[in-house]
């Protein structure tokens, strides 16, 4: 096989480096790995060879004419899944203004996103549950629904545990595009090239959009890195930090099982957290702090995340969490799950030098924890805040906070019995799961359409008696002789225009608080996300909770809604707050009979 004569290296690349000559062409440079599904994922190979140029056409042995690339995704890094092969040929011709002359070289330029984009959908975690089975495989996905025939084992009788057609997770995918060459042989004939280039940096892709007149693209604030005052996949403004100045406390309620904080950490180790200088980190938490009546605060930490970090074991035995995670990891923070779940922490570094029986530690017990029996959440709290930290590997153990404080306050307000309030989730623009509960102006009902049809009505002159019926054995038919309850002619109970089909759906709507212009701003996505749920406990959900409370550990699910609002006002000078009715119906339709 031949090679392609010349250099060939890659252009423009959805991630590139602060050494690059293309760094400069964006806002923070293009070094962030975190991108958008939905944006943008240009790929550019650059060929040179001497006396080529734009306009030149291609007709020397080993020269390229086109190129082949071969986009892939994955979860975990490791099985890569080729979604596509794109053959490219170079680009139309570009002329400097000045002299119509033509840069030097092909350029070869393709747009990824429509391919990927397909993707990526979302992935819900349990209600009640302090986080998914794993990152790589996700909670509750979508797409489309998997065939589920199995069961283990080789016999009729197997368990019930099916490993074969689990669906990835819905929430990122890592992408790699590699290029290959088609070039021309010494007949000008094509064949493909025997040498190549290296893949383009490795980029990770959520399923975020990004309004075309305000959001940036790079989402350098929202990738855990080695730094601090990174962001939760959220647009909602209940955060302080970074210099912002509104204080808005998201209201969650007592009886409330799924409040979400999701979060992609790129790289898990952390400048100098340790007092040598290392960078290497032992463990994370979402640290939650309460604030009481008294002004009293309790601080505690959840750690059902952790369970999903990538680990290595060092030379002397210690489990510690890899510093390229690259994952996007969630956490439960709702107050019943903090309050009843049982697995809340407070570190205890006094255990380190003096318990010898758990060394050498993993990520579960270094450093060391103790449940947690101080009250978690109480009658009297307030409020409460919830962060991301790092600890450190070495003493002193630093408990570094690593992303923005997020606030949340206590709503006590009782249901309105017997309508009850309700509870909206949603896939939101940054891709992950936003909640609000909307309580005032419950109304329910039904829309309800009728397929008519007409049929032959029935003979109304003859009815059969059985006043001179004989048979063998008596004089008179006897009433219970009679087969069917159908007689001859009478039957005027059917005929004429009939229904031969019913579609009905609920209709539902509800109105929220009055809200501000940042909230308004953050809860008008729930009317612009393609994916969302209110939570429900019906006969079906409680038996899931009693035939699997592992993975259902509610008697609530997530209920499929559409919403049919046409229009929204977020913004009203004159009134100032603002209320969104939020009309709704169920996606599941009103089963009905067909006649």
């Amino acid at each position: 096989m031949a090679n392609y004569v010349g250099t060939a290296s890659w252009g423009i690349v959805p991630r590139d480096f602060d050494s690059s000559n293309l760094a400069t062409m964006s806002w923070n440079y293009r070094s962030n790995e975190l991108k958008s599904a939905n944006d943008q994922l240009r790929y550019q190979v650059q060929w040179f060879h001497a006396g080529i140029n734009e306009a030149t056409e291609v007709g020397i042995e080993g020269g390229i004419v086109n190129v082949i690339f071969k986009v892939e995704t994955s979860v975990d890094g490791v099985i890569w899944n080729t979604i596509g092969n794109i053959k490219k040929s170079r680009d139309i011709t570009n002329k400097r203004y000045d002299s119509n002359t033509s840069p030097t070289g092909h350029r070869f330029t393709i747009d990824v996103s429509q391919l990927v984009s397909d993707q990526l959908s979302y992935s819900l975690c349990p209600i009640n549950k302090g986080t998914w089975q794993s990152n790589y495989y996700g909670g509750m996905n979508g797409g489309l629904a998997m065939q589920d025939n199995v069961i283990g084992g080789n016999l009729a009788i197997g368990t019930p545990i099916s490993d074969y057609n689990v669906s990835d997770n819905g929430t990122f995918r890592r992408l790699r595009v590699s290029a290959t060459f088609e070039i021309l042989d010494a007949n000008q004939s094509i064949i493909t090239a025997a040498n190549s280039i290296s893949y383009a940096p490795q980029i990770t892709l959520i399923n975020s959009v990004n309004q075309f007149e305000r959001d940036s693209v790079f989402y350098l604030a929202y990738s855990v890195d080695y730094y601090t005052g990174y962001e939760f996949l959220t647009r909602c403004p209940n955060w302080s930090g970074g210099g912002k100045t509104e204080d808005f406390k998201k209201p969650v309620r007592m009886d409330e099982q799924a409040e979400w904080l999701q979060f992609f950490i790129y790289q898990n180790y952390s400048d100098d957290i340790n007092a040598s200088a290392s960078n290497s980190v032992a463990a994370d938490a979402i640290k939650i702090v309460t604030t009481e009546s008294d002004g009293s605060n309790n601080t505690f930490y959840l750690r059902d995340f952790e369970d999903n970090l990538l680990t290595f074991t060092t030379t002397t035995g210690y489990v510690l969490p890899e510093d390229y995670q690259r994952q996007v990891f969630i956490q439960n923070i709702s107050p019943d799950y903090i309050v009843n779940s049982g697995n809340v922490w407070s570190p205890d570094n006094n255990r380190i030098a003096t318990d010898s029986s758990a060394i050498p530690p993993t990520v579960s017990n270094y450093p060391y924890w103790n449940a947690y029996t101080g009250g978690t959440i109480t009658n009297d709290t307030i409020h409460y805040t919830a962060e991301l930290v790092k600890i450190g590997f070495w003493s002193p153990y630093t408990v570094r906070v690593v992303s923005n404080t997020y606030k949340y306050t206590i709503d006590r307000e009782s249901e309105n019995i017997p309508y009850g309030f309700v509870r909206f989730h949603w896939l939101n623009s940054m891709g992950g799961t936003d909640s609000y509960t909307a309580k005032r102006d419950v109304v329910e009902g039904l829309t309800i359409s009728r397929d008519i049809i007409e049929r032959k009505s029935s003979d109304r002159t003859w009815y059969q008696a059985n006043s001179g019926a004989v048979n063998s054995s008596k004089v008179n038919v006897d009433d219970s002789d009679y087969i069917s309850d159908t007689m001859r002619g009478g039957n005027i109970y059917k005929g004429g225009r009939e229904v031969l089909g019913l579609n009905a759906e609920r209709v539902q709507s509800v109105y929220t608080e009055p809200l501000n212009k940042s909230v308004a701003n953050w809860l008008k996505e729930i009317m612009l996300s393609p994916n969302v749920w209110i939570e429900m406990e019906t006969d079906a959900t409680k038996r899931g909770n009693t035939v699997n409370p592992y993975l259902r550990p509610s008697t609530k699910e997530y209920i499929p809604v559409i919403i049919t609002n046409s229009d929204i006002e977020t913004v009203n000078q004159e009134n100032g707050l603002v209320m969104f009715n939020i009309e709704y119906t169920l996606s599941h339709k009103v089963k009905t009979q067909r006649n």
